[in-house]
């Protein structure tokens, strides 16, 4: 019985350390896009907007790195990776034009919505009472996730000329 424990607890103790890793991460690029974005189009309508999901942003990454010392979760060694490539993003779709920019948010947010919900199917087949707190925190950024999603489609995400 010993020998399980240790090996449910090593499970889930990997599954968090991943979890909380990955989404630091990707809280970080998210809000960086959004500053990369805010350098060309802050003042302008849309840049209303993309201040709005900054801010949300901000919160969920203020949130992860609350969890991760509190986790003892080490962070991803490419941080500064996840600070340049998507200001860059950012920024490069921003100066092609505000439909850029929220095609960008568009894909971007899809995939996260999609990475959240794969999380959450993850912990409810794990342990959901174990991983109470973490399963709200992740519903709740979710859902926030894909109110950018759906704003950025209804800010002509969908008239951005593709050129490949």
């Amino acid at each position: 019985m010993f020998e399980f424990l240790t090996t449910s607890f090593l499970r889930a103790r990997a599954l968090l350390d991943k979890m909380l890793r990955v989404d630091h991460a990707g809280e970080l690029g998210a809000a960086y896009i959004y500053k990369g974005q805010l350098a060309v189009l802050r003042g302008r309508p849309s840049g209303h907007l993309i201040e709005h999901m900054l801010e949300q942003e901000k919160g969920h990454l203020s949130k992860f790195e609350e969890l991760i010392p509190l986790n003892r979760v080490r962070p991803s060694v490419l941080i500064p990776i996840w600070r340049t490539a998507p200001y860059a993003l950012g920024l490069v779709t921003a100066l092609m034009g505000k439909e850029a920019a929220m095609a960008c948010t568009v894909a971007v947010e899809s995939v996260v919505g999609n990475h959240y919900n794969d999380q959450i199917r993850e912990l409810l087949a794990a342990d959901p009472a174990a991983h109470a707190e973490l399963l709200q925190i992740l519903k709740q950024f979710r859902d926030e996730e894909m109110e950018h999603h759906d704003a950025a489609l209804g800010n002509d995400a969908e008239l951005v000329y593709c050129i490949f």
